[in-house]
């Protein structure tokens, strides 16, 4: 029922955040009215109730992704911190200089930053698997760049700039055949389709809880026990202890040892409730309702000159990332906003993909389920609107 700019408001930026559903919205309200407490440390009634609720949720979390063990679901402020967390903890324990760590030319900064981070401090080398000017990662190069030296290799499930879906469960394959182990980074494709971590043999998989409609300031990392038993905290502090005196602390047991002080406790459980929201639609009926829609999207675009569709890999998730002929991706953006459509502009956190194909940015509207075919063609109005703004010069 919103409007913007006197129009009614159409949301096309879910790749960014996804909107709550009203049961989010009242989880977290009653948390906070209701049952507001510490847990894990109390004996009282709230404290208890509140624990019982927040590792509920990690339960829902544990059977939504099918992993083995409960133990394995780490709860973090988002995937960004997942990954810091296991590029400082893992990475740190197992990288050394002349080692090597693999990730792709379509990653998001979150997949690529921390891993250049720890490369300089160990004098290790990161290794890019290049992309083809289709969008998709070139595997027979992934396959050659996999050697003795690689310690890890870190992949994104879904680009988020391209919308490109990656072979992630051969890369894994074929990394494991070498004895490497794989991050993926699944924070735009968890909320998109089934995730089963045990069928992937994915050694450590992330996501955001915003982007799967749960609140922000709080994510997912997933581990194998095997791998998370060996690697150190990677904070201190309450919580991530079993016992501490001055000339020594032990450690606690997985999962808490990676969660140090008081986590986002309403955010936790406000995620559990957005997993039962999700899963009470169905995922594969998600999937495929936004398939539907993505290709509905495509066909709108192609009746619009002078608009291009980065329509590239075969496998492609919820993104249309284009850009109009003449027209700077700001300008679109802006023009679109005044008529109500809220999209993304820009890079994407996605520089090196943007660089690989030779443009500074692009708009991108991404899809969730809550939208409908009369949004997409209220965006294709909206194109039309910034073709006669800025009309085609070298027509007239």
């Amino acid at each position: 029922s919103r409007t913007v700019h006197g129009r009614p408001l159409v949301y096309l930026d879910n790749a960014a955040t996804t909107q709550k559903p009203r049961v989010v919205m009242e989880t977290l309200e009653h948390y906070y009215a209701e049952l507001n407490s510490n847990i894990h440390r109390g004996v009282h009634q709230l404290s208890m109730q509140e624990t019982e609720a927040y590792e509920n949720a990690r339960k829902k979390i544990a059977r939504f992704i099918n992993a083995a063990d409960v133990r394995e679901v780490i709860f973090v402020r988002g995937g960004t911190e997942a990954i810091n967390l296991v590029a400082s903890s893992y990475g740190r324990r197992n990288v050394q200089a002349g080692d090597e760590v693999l990730v792709t030319a379509m990653e998001h900064h979150s997949n690529i930053v921390p891993w250049q981070m720890l490369c300089e401090e160990k004098g290790a080398n990161l290794r890019v698997v290049p992309m083809t000017d289709d969008g998709e990662l070139q595997l027979d190069a992934y396959e050659q760049l996999l050697g003795d030296r690689t310690r890890i290799v870190a992949v994104t499930h879904v680009s988020n700039a391209l919308g490109t879906v990656n072979p992630i469960s051969k890369m894994i394959e074929l990394a494991h055949a070498r004895g490497i182990p794989v991050l993926v980074d699944a924070c735009q494709s968890v909320q998109h389709v089934a995730i089963d971590v045990q069928a992937l043999d994915a050694d450590f998989l992330v996501f955001s809880g915003h982007k799967l409609y749960g609140p922000t300031g709080v994510g997912v990392l997933y581990g194998k026990v095997r791998l998370l038993s060996k690697m150190p905290p990677y904070q201190g502090g309450g919580d991530m202890i079993a016992s501490v005196t001055f000339e020594k602390t032990t450690y606690n047991a997985l999962p808490y040892r990676f969660e140090a002080g008081t986590p986002n406790i309403a955010g936790g459980i406000g995620l559990g409730a957005a997993i039962d929201y999700v899963s009470a639609v169905g995922v594969e009926t998600i999937a495929r309702y936004e398939q539907e829609l993505l290709d509905y999207g495509r066909r709108v675009f192609d009746a619009i000159l002078r608009v291009c569709v980065r329509r590239l890999a075969a496998h492609e998730a919820s993104v249309l990332s284009f850009t109009v002929d003449g027209v700077h991706p700001h300008d679109v953006g802006t023009i679109l906003d005044f008529e109500g459509i809220a999209i993304r502009t820009g890079h994407h956190c996605a520089q090196p993909v943007m660089d690989r194909l030779g443009i500074p940015a692009t708009a991108r509207a991404s899809l969730a389920f809550y939208n409908t075919r009369a949004e997409i063609d209220a965006l294709g109005q909206a194109l039309h609107k910034v073709l006669e703004v800025f009309p085609d010069v070298g027509n007239q």
